[in-house]
């Protein structure tokens, strides 16, 4: 017999979840999990775990609560370890009481993690406290749509209109007019502050405010739509003073991350921390050499060099690996200096405790010849970097004498989520996406390739292209592709900076195309 281990998810922020819910995450043999669930929790997955999606389809109801318990059931006396991921906390009208329950029934071992509710959590977002001195002793969380099949409301309206302080309503938002009309019949003033707060603690989070008078008007003025919670009381006066997360510099901008599935991670944290929603979408992907004898062979004779040079962090990883594959380790690599183009690549060899001797000032091959330490005449040199790459750094450094030999130690081709391909082509036509990033050459000349040169070439205007540096650019440019951004510093750093200074700067020329986009 297996077991179910119910946990909270959060309120949409993956940031939010807790440490023991990530740790259940990464164990179980089967997740089930709905709507609410952040995507990205799911990548903590194991490889060969089982996915189960019980949540709202499009067009289509919930999968039934009965369904679910069986599923849960099913699964743990496969003797499988189960994980039902539930946004916000499980027992927060998540009905996790009831899944509880059925699995106590059929005699099911269980565990409940609990999760941030987005009934703080949401309202903490939007710079709203749920309780505050001087304004709230007493806040409640309600059921803003209550089932149906109930002969009435179970909802004490009288006893809550004014006896709470602050009211948080979850899931209320197409109740509006019903729950702000209980409210005002029972006592609480039309002048009561309001906040409706959809998809909160996420980029995707808009907040409303009214009063109990006209916030139905304005939502339905807004747009908003499920899901939201509504917060009602004094204490939404505070978000003038204590809103903070929809104020970050990208906040509300769609950014997409072209890079590699392993490497886009370290970019997509940096954008989210400034407030952009980084979308994955990775076009080239790092794969196997089909012959590694150059690499073998250059290796065994490493000591024969003056100087290793690795071009990318890519280099460093696949290097390793390779080592590891034939019985060796970092050892091998013992002899010659060791230099490294760009602080990334210079990391990765730093935390194998490799001392890295030359990192050009500028993090390009051409730097890197120009700026080497020392004359590279008759120096051997070898050069460890992708199967398909630019020849200048060889080139350049046989030009002024050096006996070069370069490995190359993996290959990238490009590679897609098809079953996302045609979505991504229409939110590029129809500008949903904000920028475009690009991290090397590899990354535009796959990305034209995926997405037809014909919508590459013709984005429109507002959507911009940003490139971690010249040689990126360039290529770019001679695809046909109009570039907007480039970085000062060639690095993930220097990208980010480089495009919050686009915002900043095109907000204060108060240029609309680009700041509200």
């Amino acid at each position: 017999m297996g077991k179910v281990i119910l946990v909270g998810a959060g309120p949409g922020d993956p940031g939010l979840v807790t440490v023991r819910g990530l740790e259940c995450i990464r164990s179980a043999d089967v997740i089930v999990y709905d709507r609410l669930v952040n995507p990205s929790l799911l990548k903590e997955a194991k490889a060969d775990a089982q996915l189960i999606y019980v949540g709202k389809a499009a067009g289509s109801h919930s999968t039934p609560q009965e369904q679910i318990n069986r599923i849960l059931i099913e699964q743990a006396q496969q003797g499988k370890t189960v994980v039902r991921l539930k946004g916000g906390d499980p027992f927060v009208f998540g009905r996790g009481g009831e899944e509880a329950l059925a699995l106590a029934e059929a005699g099911v071992e269980f565990e409940i993690v609990p999760g941030v509710s987005s009934a703080v959590a949401a309202p903490a977002y939007a710079g709203i406290p749920v309780t505050h001195r001087g304004l709230c002793s007493a806040f409640g969380v309600v059921a803003g749509h209550e089932d149906p099949t109930k002969p009435e409301s179970g909802i004490k309206w009288s006893a809550i209109a004014t006896g709470l302080d602050t009211i948080v309503f979850l899931m209320g938002v197409e109740r509006l007019p019903q729950i702000t009309a209980e409210l005002v019949a029972n006592g609480r003033s039309l002048a009561t502050p309001v906040a409706v707060i959809r998809w909160g603690s996420t980029p995707c989070q808009r907040t409303v405010i009214g009063t109990l008078e006209n916030i139905v008007d304005r939502v339905r003025a807004a747009g908003l739509t499920a899901p939201a919670a509504v917060v009602v009381g004094e204490v939404v006066q505070l978000r003038d003073k204590l809103r903070w997360f929809d104020k970050r510099p990208l906040f509300g901008k769609k950014i997409l991350v072209t890079r590699s599935e392993e490497q886009a991670g370290k970019l997509c944290d940096a954008l989210r921390q400034h407030g952009a929603e980084a979308v994955e979408f990775p076009v080239i992907k790092i794969c196997p050499l089909a012959n590694y004898d150059e690499l073998d062979g250059a290796i065994r004779e490493v000591g024969t060099f003056d100087w290793l040079l690795f071009t990318s962090a890519n280099g460093v990883d696949a290097t390793i690996k390779r080592l590891k594959e034939t019985g060796r380790d970092v050892r091998s690599l013992a002899g010659p200096k060791i230099g490294a183009i760009g602080p990334a690549t210079a990391e990765s060899l730093e935390r194998l405790g490799v001392r890295v001797d030359y990192v050009p000032s500028q993090f390009v091959a051409e730097a890197f010849c120009e700026d080497f330490p020392e004359d590279p005449e008759g120096k051997r040199i070898l050069v460890i970097r992708a199967e398909q790459a630019r020849n200048v750094l060889p080139e350049r450094l046989a030009e002024r004498g050096a006996l070069v030999c370069v490995a190359p130690a993996y290959r990238t081709e490009a590679c897609c989520p098809t079953n996302s391909l045609d979505e991504l082509r229409n939110q590029l036509t129809e500008a949903e996406i904000d920028v475009v990033t690009f991290t090397s050459s590899s990354t535009v000349s796959a990305f034209v390739q995926l997405v037809g040169k014909d919508i590459a070439t013709a984005m429109p205007e507002n959507v911009k292209i940003a490139c971690i540096g010249p040689i990126t650019a360039g290529t770019a440019r001679d695809l046909g592709l109009r570039v907007d951004i480039v970085a000062r510093e060639y690095t993930t750093a220097g990208l980010v900076e480089a495009i919050l200074d686009a915002f900043r700067e095109s907000a204060a020329r108060g240029d609309k195309k680009v700041s509200e986009m």
